[in-house]
């Protein structure tokens, strides 16, 4: 794979990742791979939720609240 320019804006997992993509010759391994990362991000969510707790009444009065800006 051929390197970027130490000055890009994108940071080394972002460039990684899209030389990779780059690699891939079919839809198919894309989809793989996208499927992966998309199972990886999902299982670390589910890990989060785990560890907070949250009562049915609290979930309510995040849901019924409003947390616009007042209007002048």
């Amino acid at each position: 794979m051929e390197t970027i320019v130490s000055h890009s804006p994108l940071n080394e997992t972002q460039v990684f990742l899209l030389q990779a993509f780059s690699q891939m010759k079919s839809e198919r391994e894309k989809t793989d791979v996208q499927a992966l990362l998309l199972d990886y991000y999902r299982k670390r969510v589910d890990d989060y939720a785990s560890t907070i707790s949250l009562s049915n009444e609290k979930i309510d009065e995040i849901l019924n609240s409003h947390h616009r800006t007042p209007s002048k």
